[in-house]
């Protein structure tokens, strides 16, 4: 494993705050009045949370993010499955009932802990570029990049599905429920219908119609195109025959033959923005265990999926640079200060230098402890550097472009762990909202291409490292997380959606969980914020201005945004389970 380490004594300043009360639904802040620079006095009044109690399980648990989901998954544990069944099967729930976010035409990484031995693995399923594939695939007729949104629908932006693969190639290792036997809940409700949920029912009434290839307009729309209400009973027989054909014959019946042919000719025949993805590009799939890594922090080793994503070097790097920190006990606008200026540091290293490593070098020295620490001096305690610039860790061969890829906020999490203690963390996606918007055997396909950069070169002409590469799997944000305490063991499990800013959502969730003291629910229920370095971002709600007052005294541009995380976390603490699901979305801790 990787390991990030950057630790020096922290000399802390307090700044005089008084409490406001901000409430939204599931949280209640108490806000801080404007920070006065050079003040120096008694540490402010912590703001309080309230939320929800977290579940309690003594055996197992599921989180994921609908509750027929999380049902499937602690089916099959109730069955004596293993942390991997249950999250084969409700992924394949999620596919049907939750479409929008993850499914069989999209990709996942995998995180798994195993309990006998303590081997920590890292699979990864992320989707390809066909081999017809070239780094001027997203530039316009006079050669500037497209537009983002216009690149999304239709079968220019599909990649090969690698989800099914990989969860099938982790099911060959630690699997214990026969393969067909996890495919039961999902074919069940496909038959028999499924109530549409508020989120999908509001998601679609949003949208267009016309936004989806015929055949998914069919499917979620009415004749005269209206959207299904909250409620409808949806029935999808083409997800259920293809279940039945992959439960029968393995991932080949996917991969190979006539589903392969099927999806392929969607993005060829699409309705936008042909494409062309092939038969042999699916066949040519292959799944990548790849080494963990993990970053200590304040005695913990945070662990995750290497790049192609950038999840867990990104997340590792911010945390190693707060670590000289000391953050307090509640959020405080100083913390978050503190937070916003390590991610700044961590993005701007993540831009110029992650993406798939079997195309390009990614420095080894991005995870050096001096590199760090060097790195984490440049954060000053009460004022903001404004952007970060990229720097030169060790093992740097070249200096690529940095680039600014879009990355859009959907996907899916989920967290297991089972009765013997073997742990998932899965982070599953088909990339936007409802992915490329086309539709073969019951299932969407993912836009996932749209994550490389479109511009193949930056203004410098150097070659951006995450540019279109045939063969090559663009950068991921995802950041599927498993926390081992000081023995070496999982101590929280979690991962959340939403594009670039899962990175933040993470890195909240870690220091709620171990700075904070919060528990699970606490922890997903937190207001979110942070930085891409970019402005300092804050989560849009009631009073959110007044936190905006805090945090400008820092020098930040501060912006009130949607952020709707996801974050699905497990704690393995006193010989049980607590579990959280973020009330944003519509997830569920499910265990016995």
């Amino acid at each position: 494993m990787h390991h990030l380490s950057a630790r020096e004594p922290d000399a802390p300043a307090s700044r005089p705050i008084k409490a406001l009360t901000l409430c939204l639904a599931w949280l209640c802040l108490a806000l801080p009045q404007p920070v006065h620079a050079q003040a120096s006095r008694a540490a402010p009044e912590p703001p309080t949370l309230q939320a929800a109690e977290p579940a309690l399980a003594e055996r197992h648990m599921v989180v994921a993010a609908h509750p027929l989901a999380a049902r499937a998954g602690r089916e099959m544990l109730r069955k004596g499955g293993s942390a991997v069944d249950a999250a084969i099967a409700a992924q394949m729930v999620l596919g049907l009932v939750e479409p929008q976010s993850s499914g069989l035409g999209g990709g996942a990484f995998l995180i798994h802990h195993d309990a006998e031995n303590g081997e920590l693995t890292a699979w990864d399923g992320r989707e390809t570029a066909p081999a017809a594939a070239t780094p001027e695939r997203f530039l316009g007729a006079d050669g500037s990049p497209a537009r983002w949104p216009e690149m999304v629908p239709g079968g220019l932006s599909v990649g090969v599905p690698g989800m099914l693969a990989m969860v099938a190639a982790v099911h060959d290792r630690h699997g214990v429920l026969p393969w067909a036997d996890l495919f039961e809940p999902a074919i069940r409700l496909a038959r028999e219908g499924f109530g549409v949920s508020p989120r999908l029912a509001a998601l679609l009434r949003d949208d267009d119609p016309e936004a989806f290839s015929p055949a998914a307009r069919a499917y979620f729309y009415d004749a005269d195109g209206e959207a299904w209400p909250l409620g409808h009973v949806l029935t999808n027989d083409a997800y259920a025959d293809t279940l039945e054909r992959i439960a029968a014959e393995g991932p080949s019946a996917f991969y190979d033959g006539e589903i392969a042919g099927d999806v392929a000719a969607a993005v060829r025949e699409a309705w936008r923005n042909p494409g062309d993805l092939s038969a042999a590009d699916m066949a040519a799939y292959e799944v990548v265990e790849r080494e963990p890594v993990c970053a200590p922090y304040r005695g913990h080793e945070v662990c995750g999926m290497g790049p192609p994503s950038s999840g867990a070097h990104t997340v590792g790097m911010t945390l190693a640079m707060l670590e000289r920190f000391d953050l307090g006990t509640e959020p405080t606008p100083r913390a978050m200060h503190l937070v916003a200026e390590a991610e700044k540091l961590a993005f701007a290293d993540r831009d110029r230098y992650i993406a798939d490593p079997d195309f390009v070098d990614v420095p080894d020295g991005l995870l050096d402890p001096r590199y760090l620490g060097e790195r984490s001096g440049l954060i000053e305690r009460y004022q903001s550097m404004g952007r970060a610039e990229a720097g030169t860790p060790p093992g740097s061969r070249r200096s690529p472009g940095t680039d600014g890829t879009k990355e859009a906020p959907s996907t899916s999490h989920i967290s297991v762990v089972d009765a013997d203690g073997n742990v998932v963390s899965m982070t599953t996606t088909i990339e936007s909202g409802f992915g490329s918007r086309l539709m073969a055997r019951g299932f969407l396909l993912n836009n996932e291409l749209t994550d490389f950069s479109f511009a193949p070169d930056d203004e410098d002409g150097r070659p951006v490292a995450n540019r279109v590469e045939a063969g090559k799997r663009p950068r991921s944000s995802m950041a599927p997380t498993i926390v081992l305490g000081p023995d070496g063991r999982p101590v929280f499990v979690m991962g959340s959606p939403g594009g670039s800013r899962i990175i933040p959502y993470v890195v909240k969730a870690v220091i709620a969980l171990v700075d904070w003291g919060m528990d699970p629910q606490q922890a997903a229920a937190l207001f979110n914020f942070g930085s891409r370095n970019g402005p300092f971002e804050i989560e849009r709600m009631p009073g959110a201005e007044r936190w905006r007052a805090q945090i400008e005294p820092f020098g930040h541009e501060v912006t009130l945004a949607e952020m709707t995380s996801g974050l699905h976390i497990i704690a393995l603490r006193d010989g049980r389970l607590e579990g959280g699901a973020d009330p944003r979305r519509e997830g569920e801790a499910a265990g016995d």
